[in-house]
């Protein structure tokens, strides 16, 4: 056959669309294999679990069963990673973990055994393993991002923030606007001092708005920093705008260095009145602020909100990590775990 190079014609109307969705077409086929296959991975690794601990509970078969068990699987699937006795341990923790198998068939299957390894390795029990593998699945969270959330302790801040919600949105709006919120926020990415000025701040998470916006959490949209709104001739600066796209509404976020004061409110209060004015669609709901203050007396705050006529929020933040030194490990790769058979028994647990 000759190695000449084909010509090709000018492609026909419609050919482009049709390409184009064509490609979609076969990205979704592929996305939907990738996960048919997690699923299998899963629910055989959930199964082999049950039945490590089915047989060692009724028939008092040993740790070292385990070892025999790996050396076997290997042999017999030398292509297959994932049959170390570390990784058959994990196995059996997954299914003493889950042993409900409809959950494990209609909810866990949908995450990557990595993930479910995060889950077992990071959180102590299973209401917060729920929680945070809903929230994974539900933003689609990667293994790093979910380890990340867990170790920041997602769960204990999110919904935390102090705010007139209830007093101003709808019940829906409500709820969903006081669980997209959390108190503290930790910006320790900034690689700032504690005594870092408002500006600093503002410029840094400018700068690093993809983690400022993983932090945000799901839903907010960056619009800008330093937003002009004239009003009456007179300027005025918003700190950081952005729009939550599951509330439809805008969001106002003030920083303030020091401790919350009652007069930062106003202020911010002013700021919301004319965003609903200038900038807010008829369609939009009621624009929400945010004031992100060093520290806050909560009483204090709870006075200052209570009779505000808009929806608004106060919560702390955090520039330097504050995570304990055990909470800072983070999950091996596969690789890793293979590599660490290479001659080492294990110490066995019944």
């Amino acid at each position: 056959m000759s190695d000449a190079p084909i010509k090709l014609t000018i492609p026909p109307e419609g050919y482009g669309d049709w390409l184009t969705e064509l490609k979609g077409r076969i990205h979704n086929a592929q996305q939907r294999a990738t996960l048919a296959v997690n699923r299998e991975l899963v629910l055989l690794y959930w199964q082999i679990g049950h039945d490590i601990l089915t047989r060692q509970a009724q028939q008092g078969w040993g740790a070292k069963v385990i070892e025999r068990l790996a050396q076997d699987l290997r042999a017999a699937f030398p292509a297959m990673k994932g049959f170390s006795p570390r990784n058959l341990k994990y196995m059996r923790a997954f299914a003493e973990a889950w042993p409900d198998s409809e959950f494990v068939q209609e909810v866990l299957a949908q995450l990557p055994w990595y993930h479910q390894l995060a889950l077992l390795d990071k959180l102590p029990g299973p209401g917060t393993r729920r929680w945070y593998a809903a929230q994974a699945i539900e933003h689609n969270w990667s293994r790093n991002i979910l380890v990340m959330h867990i170790e920041s302790a997602l769960l204990e801040r999110s919904g935390k923030a102090i705010s007139n919600f209830e007093n101003h949105l709808p019940a829906a709006h409500s709820d969903l606007a006081r669980e997209s919120l959390k108190d503290p926020y930790r910006f320790d990415f900034l690689g700032l001092t504690v005594d870092a000025q408002e500006r600093e701040i503002e410029n840094a998470l400018v700068k690093h708005v993809t983690e400022f916006l993983l932090e945000l959490g799901a839903g907010f949209a960056f619009v800008g920093k330093q937003v002009l709104l004239d009003v009456g001739g007179d300027e005025f600066f918003i700190d950081l705008l952005f729009y939550h796209l599951k509330l439809r509404c805008y969001v106002v976020i003030e920083l303030k260095a020091g401790k919350f004061k009652p007069e930062h409110l106003g202020q911010l209060s002013f700021y919301l009145t004319a965003v609903d004015a200038q900038l807010k669609h008829p369609s939009d709901g009621p624009t929400i602020g945010l004031l992100l203050c060093k520290s806050k007396n909560k009483i204090v705050a709870e006075y200052a909100l209570r009779d505000n006529a808009q929806p608004i929020g106060v919560a702390e933040y955090q520039l330097v990590e504050s995570l304990p030194a055990e909470f800072q490990t983070s999950l091996p790769s596969i690789e890793q775990i293979e590599r660490e058979l290479a001659g080492a028994a294990e110490d066995g647990e019944s």
